[in-house]
């Protein structure tokens, strides 16, 4: 945990951004896998991290604006309890852990929500995104559990969202620290990547990396042959020289905070050419973006100039045609890059996305395309000094789109589908940073970034 001052600090300010009446922030439950004793390794929300800093499950804080006053409710433990767990510290320690004096149960919570709903006070809550708080949440409020939605605090979602987005120095910390670890793991898989050795050796060894470091992988890892496909979990294959293996990996701190990082490297060491004139063009479009990015810029702005150099790059090979800037417009360059530059990371490697990205990636003054491609970017906003966004372009060769785009002549005029018959079984290539806006610009997260140039990466593999 931080200090209590800064939790302290964090609820008042949530106050002052209220006019009246009472926030509620269920902290998460234990979840059971098979039976209610075997658990899920146990997150809690990041919401009441932000706000509490207890990663105990059970807990629910509390913060009155009108009264100025926190209170963190949970049941004491049981004699049971504490035979198979040994001495805890009670619900009172933990809360001044937190800078919180007031500390009640869960029976309490409940008559303490009673009365203030019966007083017509107004009771914030967020979106939940568990069954069990949401039924929590039900009882508590007397609304069921399909019309919750209906009642989410508009207010507090955008006040949650204006003061997680920007980071603080000891929350900077905390992502170099994650950042750290992420250059240890994909490092490492670096020098693992062979002739013969499993996806899922690689994703495990990335696994105990960041189980090492105190608090396990910030996402399921993707280590694959098949890159083009976007969000590939499966780890069944073995790898083949002159293949490429994409690897999305990120870890999270014992505090809760992430990184997210992606390399693409060949099997064997050696990217091939046609490999390599991929590789750059992602490579040129990463820097691109990283080069841009700054106060005051839309980030939709920013994967529009990225998805402009992969479209000069991919005609520049023949494999696009006519006006790059006309192509990225119209939308034919999503045909290889069919997701967002990037989204926000602090407490959650998609952060607060839970809360809906119209109000976190997106405001009044930038909405969200509904152009294929162009419409799954998740960040698009102004950038701020204090946002830490990932840049991660990506050119994929995808058969299933391309056969379908070509059917249809989707785009003809821009797209040169012949010659990316030869490119069916290439794969696809990301390129991901993690970048915090600076007052003039931004910077790496990391001390250390793992290799990314094609000379770095096959110093590396050399080992």
């Amino acid at each position: 945990m931080f200090s209590p001052e800064i939790y302290t600090a964090r609820r008042a300010a949530l106050r002052k951004k209220l006019k009246s009446g009472v926030i509620l922030l269920p902290g998460n439950l234990d979840s059971p896998v098979n039976y209610p004793a075997n658990t899920y390794d146990f997150r809690q929300d990041s919401n009441f991290l932000y706000y509490f800093g207890l990663a105990q499950p059970g807990f629910v804080g509390v913060i009155d604006v009108d009264r100025d006053t926190d209170c963190l409710y949970a049941d004491e433990w049981t004699m049971d309890d504490l035979i198979w767990m040994g001495p805890q510290p009670t619900v009172r320690e933990q809360a001044a852990q937190a800078g919180v004096g007031s500390a009640g149960s869960l029976q309490e919570l409940a008559a303490t929500l009673n009365s203030a709903i019966k007083k017509g006070r107004k009771v914030h809550y967020l979106p939940p995104y568990r069954g069990e708080t949401k039924l929590q949440l039900s009882a508590w409020l007397g609304i069921a559990a399909e019309r919750l939605k209906d009642h989410v605090s508009r207010d507090l979602i955008r006040a949650v969202v204006s003061m997680r987005e920007i980071k603080g120095p000891e929350e900077i910390a905390q992502l170099e620290e994650a950042a750290m670890t992420g250059y240890k793991m994909h490092t490492t898989a670096m020098t693992m990547c062979r002739e013969g050795v499993g996806e899922r050796d690689i994703a495990a060894e990335l696994k105990r990396i960041a189980d090492q470091a105190g608090g396990g992988l910030s996402f399921r890892s993707i280590v694959s042959q098949h890159g083009e496909t976007l969000h590939n979990l499966s780890y069944d294959g073995r790898l083949q020289t002159g293949r490429l293996l994409l690897i999305d990996a990120g870890a999270e701190t014992a505090m809760s905070y992430a990184s997210d990082h992606t390399r693409t490297i060949p099997v064997g060491g050696k990217f091939s050419q046609k490999q390599q004139e991929i590789y750059e063009i992602v490579l040129a479009a990463n820097a691109k973006a990283q080069e841009l990015a700054r106060p005051g810029v839309t980030y939709q702005s920013v994967h529009l100039a990225a998805m402009r150099v992969i479209a000069e790059g991919l005609q520049a090979l023949g494999l696009m045609k006519g006006d790059p800037a006309e192509a990225v417009e119209a939308g034919a360059a999503a045909l290889f890059m069919p997701h967002g530059l990037g989204h926000q990371m602090g407490l959650d490697v998609h952060d607060m996305e839970e809360l809906g990205e119209k109000y976190v990636g997106y405001d009044d003054a930038t909405t969200r395309s509904p152009m294929f491609g162009l419409g799954a970017l998740r960040m698009g906003k102004a950038l701020k000094a204090g946002h830490v966004v990932t840049d991660e372009p990506g050119i994929y060769f995808i058969p299933a789109l391309i056969e379908k785009w070509e059917r249809e002549r989707i785009h003809a005029s821009y797209i040169n589908f012949p010659k990316l018959h030869d490119y069916f079984d290439f794969g696809g290539i990301r390129l991901e940073d993690n970048l915090l806006i600076t007052q003039n610009g931004n910077r790496l997260l990391s001390r250390h970034r793992p290799p990314i140039t094609v000379a770095e990466v096959e110093k590396i593999m050399a080992k």
